[in-house]
């Protein structure tokens, strides 16, 4: 071969290894890339399907279920009365503790007064304590599914429902009291005491919200006196929150003093008439099942497993010692059934992290990660009907007979076709219409001085707030805080009477006259009565008012 030959053939070689060489750095570099790519992938995939993620899926899921669902039916009774306390804004009332008067102000400022404006920040509670509800599952040690899980209870939980679609104090209760637990977990787990300073803060607002955090304060300290927690917890840190709590519950503690204690003439007085439904143990915790929705059972009580004998939840033994505790409480003091509802999502944390793992170990029961979801979301589904106002009353009347649910009663007073939680939103704009015919058909010398005297807090509430419509006045009523707001200027010469029963009309006036009846077809039994002028009322009103006193 010839030199030339040969440098030809040498620079073909030399080009086909640079062909190569190029050739193979397309290869690394689209590999690179597909790399890359996949790495985005999975990141957005882990993303979106992380324990965090899922939190605010529910979270989301349960805020629109409310804001979609709580404009309906009409105002319940106690939010007539919450707006009308919001007027009298003040460091406690008579049966409540004062921040929902103050959350019901600030929703009127901001929001307005309509049914969905005066419910947002209820459905706004509701959603926090999703999230609440999934870092205390995630802080147990629970992955994904028991995220989910756990998160998913809450959803379906019906009382949380009722809850959280109603302007009150039992809208914000389980998240001051999860939020307590929340720090607590956060305090074993991070050995860390100052995490104890949001415990305290949310033991102080929890206790101005409502007096029952007592039960919640009084089952952890029983708890850790019985765990091995109380050497790392009982320290300086333990003490300060104690005094954080104090510090934000004392405005409270000296106005019931100021006012001689009348949460506890409430609660005695309650206790003497036999206001609420007695139960025997048994058909109190069968409650607990029926108002957690019975198919969530299984992981509530698991959680109690979880915390009494599993050994990664022995750290919080606590948590099962205080629900025993309240538990054992609400037996001795005969009260309602949902004064501990707030306690559960700690044990629906605790149960998920126990059933996820017990799937994970066991391969013959694994179906079941798919099969108990689909079981609460299609059982939460039937049920939801019964306890969002999301069908007409007619159809709701039908489907309840159909399902054969029958609503647990609290009270013995609670009588109608549909449950007080429905009921009590059903007949305040009419009885006001019928009371504003009345009053403007006095006589105009009557009608400067006639006052519109209501039996309870329902009745006058629902004046205060749909009165305005018709030139009517404020509503006066010896009923729980309306008692303390007094007889105003009125003398007793000329009163209409809303509630008060025919034997009592004819003992306390001079004289009496028919002027009307008020009854909703779908209102409360106590919601059907005559309604009075009274001419007279004897011993007056600014002088006997002493008298009228209602607090039950």
């Amino acid at each position: 071969m010839s030199s030339g030959s040969v440098l030809i053939v040498a620079g073909f070689g030399d080009l086909e290894r640079e062909v190569k060489l190029g050739m193979d750095g397309d290869q690394d570099a689209h590999c690179k890339n597909m790399r890359k790519e996949n790495a985005i992938i999975q990141f957005i995939k882990n993303r979106w399907t992380s324990p965090y993620a899922i939190i605010i899926y529910f979270a989301l899921i349960k805020l629109l279920i409310h804001l979609f669902t709580n404009g309906q039916y009409g105002y319940f009774r106690d939010e007539l009365y919450f707006l009308a306390c919001s007027e009298h804004l003040d460091w406690g009332y008579v049966d409540f503790a004062p921040l929902v008067a103050v959350i019901t102000k600030l929703s009127l400022m901001f929001f307005g007064d309509s049914l969905s404006a005066i419910r947002f920040l209820p459905a706004v509670a509701g959603a926090l304590l999703i999230v609440l509800t999934g870092l205390i599952v995630t802080e147990l040690g629970g992955k994904r599914f028991a995220v989910m899980l756990g998160c998913l209870c809450v959803l379906v939980a019906p009382i949380y429902l009722v809850f959280d679609t109603l302007l009150s104090m039992n809208a914000f209760e389980p998240l001051f009291w999860m939020g307590a637990v929340y720090f607590i977990i956060l305090t074993i787990n991070r050995k860390d005491p100052r995490y104890l300073i949001g415990f305290g803060m949310f033991v102080g607002f929890g206790l101005q919200n409502k007096h029952t955090m007592l039960l919640l304060i009084s089952g952890i300290l029983i708890g850790l006196l019985f765990t091995r927690e109380r050497r790392s917890m009982t320290n300086k840190w333990l003490l300060v929150a104690g005094l954080i709590a104090v510090a934000i519950f004392l405005p409270n503690l000296i106005w019931q003093h100021q006012h001689n204690w009348p949460a506890i003439e409430v609660i005695s007085n309650v206790a003497a008439t036999g206001k609420n439904v007695p139960l025997s143990p048994l058909e109190f915790v069968l409650q607990q099942i029926g108002i957690m929705l019975p198919f969530t059972a299984p992981v509530w009580i698991a959680g109690l497993c979880f915390f009494f004998l599993d050994d990664q939840g022995k750290h919080y033994r606590m948590f099962g010692i205080a629900y025993l505790v309240m538990l054992l409480i609400m037996f001795v003091t005969s009260s309602k059934s949902y004064y501990i509802a707030s306690a559960y999502p700690v044990l629906f944390a605790g149960g998920a992290v126990l059933l996820e793992k017990l799937f994970e170990e066991k391969r013959k029961i694994r179906w079941l990660k798919v099969a108990y979801p689909i079981l609460l979301m299609v059982t939460g589904g039937i049920f939801a009907p019964m306890f969002l106002p999301v069908l007409p009353v007619d159809t709701y009347i039908t489907y309840q007979q159909t399902l054969g649910f029958v609503p647990p009663k609290s009270e013995v007073g609670h009588v109608g076709p549909l449950p007080n939680y429905y009921g009590d939103m059903f007949g305040w704009p009419e009885m006001v219409e019928t009371v504003a015919e009345i009053y403007h058909n006095l006589p105009p010398e009557e009608r400067a001085k006639a006052a519109i005297f209501a039996q309870n807090y329902g009745e006058a509430g629902a004046i205060d707030f749909f009165g305005p419509n018709y030139d009517l006045p404020k509503a006066i009523s010896g009923h729980q805080n309306y008692y303390l707001w007094g007889p105003r200027n009125y003398t007793g010469e000329v009163v209409i009477l809303l509630g008060f029963p025919p034997d009592r009309a004819n003992r306390i006036c001079g004289g009496v006259e028919e002027a009307g009846t008020v009854g909703h077809s779908y209102a409360m039994a106590e919601e059907h009565y005559t309604i009075y002028i009274c001419r007279d009322l004897k011993g007056g009103l600014q002088e006997s008012w002493h008298e009228w006193k209602s607090w039950n």
